[in-house]
């Protein structure tokens, strides 16, 4: 279904079942495959590629050359709820879009947040991949790699060229300088200046991360070893006391 009201390019192909809704602009050349659902009021530009079951939610903003992979969702509801005083969450509304650059691709199952004020956005060259979660408000930098399993929590910043690997995860409100690199499953609660790389959860410097996993592959050893110590020493202790205690007693 296409809505009259939407505005299609030039040499586009729209497939079975798609949606196009009300106000709609879809640049020249794209493809939209079947059963992809662009929402009222949603903008992409030239060369645009969604793979069946992509969706990009109300006012959402793609530049050129865009992909998305099956089940991508740009758009979808930031995850805000408010408590009130007898303990029951209430939605707050998530007004700001989600704001995607030239030449980004998107994976499978991946999910942008759009955000509660403001805008998401993704920025030229970045690449989003399978099952990433990018939270509402959040901002990620050109050319980032953002890599499979990988989560930002609400209103995450991260610098360009960075490298976020499988599972890494940002908690909310934290920025990442350019050039950062999260190795696989770290994860970080606090500002990491441009340019480092990190490890572990809490993340903190690879290189100490690395001196201290190959440490704690010692710890069983290294207990033993302490045990031993402390045993002789407890033994010695007892030797010197005795040693002691018969002194006293031949000296009567």
């Amino acid at each position: 279904m296409i809505d009259p009201t939407a505005v299609i390019g030039n040499e586009a192909h729209i497939g079975a079942y798609a949606v196009i809704g009300p106000n709609v602009r879809v640049g020249d050349h794209a493809t939209i495959l079947s059963h992809v659902v662009l929402y009222a009021g949603v903008s992409v530009g030239d060369h645009f590629f969604a793979h069946a079951h992509a969706v990009v939610r109300e006012g959402c903003v793609l530049g050129d050359h865009v992909t998305l992979e099956n089940g991508a969702i740009v758009g979808s509801d930031g995850f805000g709820f408010a408590k009130d005083a007898e303990g029951s969450w209430h939605k707050i509304p998530q007004s700001g879009p989600v704001r995607v650059g030239n030449h980004v691709d998107i994976q499978a199952n991946a999910c942008i947040d759009r955000a509660t004020v403001g805008a998401t956005e993704i920025a030229d060259g970045a690449k989003i991949d399978n099952l990433v979660q990018i939270g509402h408000g959040s901002k990620v930098g050109k050319n980032t790699l953002v890599c499979a399993q990988a989560g930002l929590a609400g209103s995450s910043v991260i610098g360009a060229n960075a490298i976020l690997a499988g599972q890494a995860g940002v908690a909310g409100h934290c920025t990442l300088g350019d050039g950062v690199i999260l190795t696989a499953q770290a994860g970080v609660s606090h500002d990491v200046p441009a340019g480092k790389m990190f490890s572990g959860s809490p993340a903190f410097d690879n290189r100490s991360w690395l001196r201290a996993v190959a440490v704690f592959q010692r710890l069983p050893e290294l207990m033993r070893r302490l045990n031993r110590l402390e045993k002789s020493a407890v033994d010695e202790g007892s030797l010197r006391l005795q040693g002691h205690a018969s002194g006293e007693e031949g000296s009567h």
